[in-house]
């Protein structure tokens, strides 16, 4: 309601974090705002604690590395740390991905029980984000079977055209959360062997610093 939004933005303008323009009232924030969310992201108890690994896997594979977590149907970037190079992988933290499309979902929808995932893969469509999406129940199901025997999740060019991504699952205070290694197909696919076990270390340095 008008009257609603009027009282919001009041009270942000009295409070500091937006400031007016002109007679036709254009509202913009302030520095404030950014300073809040800054300080939230700098205080992320769980980014400070991965950010070391994360950093690490980023330099050592030199492609861009994503922390994702499931929500609903969609993949929820938590973290991403981009390649130095020119042409890299780019996205930002708070985008959404498919779950069926990107290889984040993937090793989170490997991490399923087998009847959760299948109640999941039955209870809707697959929808095509690239022409190599992954767009059928048992296309879907099949790949992720092989992603369960190497450890490890592929997308090639399924989310993002000429993209290719690996990913692995982890559990955290029981909580499900995946890391993916992105980049340009033509550099990611011959060192995808050495990615997928940079990946598989970086998991378990993870998870063995946390059982310590």
């Amino acid at each position: 309601p008008v009257s609603s939004c009027h009282l919001l933005l009041r009270t942000l303008l009295d409070c500091g974090y937006l400031y007016s323009l002109g007679r036709r009232k254009l509202y913009y924030p302030t520095r404030r705002l950014y300073d809040v969310a800054r300080s939230i992201a700098v205080h992320d108890a769980l980014i400070e604690e991965l950010r070391p690994v994360l950093t690490s896997l980023r330099d050592r594979s030199g492609e861009t590395v994503i922390l994702g977590k499931r929500q609903g149907d969609a993949v929820l970037y938590l973290d991403v740390l981009e390649s130095a190079k020119t042409v890299r992988y780019t996205a930002r933290a708070g985008e959404y991905k498919p779950l069926h499309s990107s290889a984040i979902g993937k090793a989170l929808l490997g991490a399923l029980p087998p009847k959760e995932l299948d109640a999941w893969l039955g209870a809707r469509p697959l929808q095509r984000v690239t022409p190599h999406t992954l767009a059928t129940a048992a296309q879907l199901k099949l790949n992720l079977q092989q992603g369960r025997k190497r450890g490890t999740f592929v997308t090639r060019g399924e989310n993002v055209i000429d993209v290719t991504a690996v990913a692995a699952s982890l559990a955290l205070d029981n909580e499900a959360f995946g890391i993916a290694i992105a980049g340009p197909l033509h550099r990611m696919e011959p060192a995808l062997a050495r990615h997928a076990e940079l990946l598989r270390a970086a998991v378990s340095r993870i998870t063995g610093g946390r059982a310590r």
